[in-house]
C-alpha cells in the first residue's frame, strides 16, 4: 500500500501528465473542471488531498478514466 504522499504524489503527476497531452494550461483545466485554478495547482504539487467528487470532474475534464489518473507509468515516469 502506498503512502499518503505517494498517491498524492503519482496523482499529481498524472493530472500534470494528461493536462500537458491535451496542451491546455492549469487555468483551462480548472474551468472544464469547475473548479479553481489555484486549486488544481495544488493538486498537482500534491499539496491537496482531493475529493472522489473532484476526481471525478478532473477525470472528465482530461477525457480519461480515472483509474488512468491513479497509474504508475509504464516507463516508470510520471511526466
Amino acid at each position: 500500500m502506498e503512502s499518503k504522499q505517494e498517491i498524492l504524489n503519482l496523482f499529481g503527476a498524472n493530472v500534470r501528465k494528461f493536462r500537458r497531452l491535451l496542451n491546455i494550461s492549469q487555468e483551462e483545466l480548472a474551468h472544464k473542471a469547475d473548479l479553481h485554478r489555484t486549486y488544481i495547482g495544488m493538486i498537482e504539487r500534491a499539496e491537496k488531498n482531493i475529493t472522489l467528487v473532484n476526481i471525478e470532474k478532473i477525470a472528465n475534464a482530461l477525457e480519461v478514466k480515472i483509474e488512468d489518473l491513479l497509474k504508475h507509468s509504464d516507463n516508470g515516469n510520471n511526466d
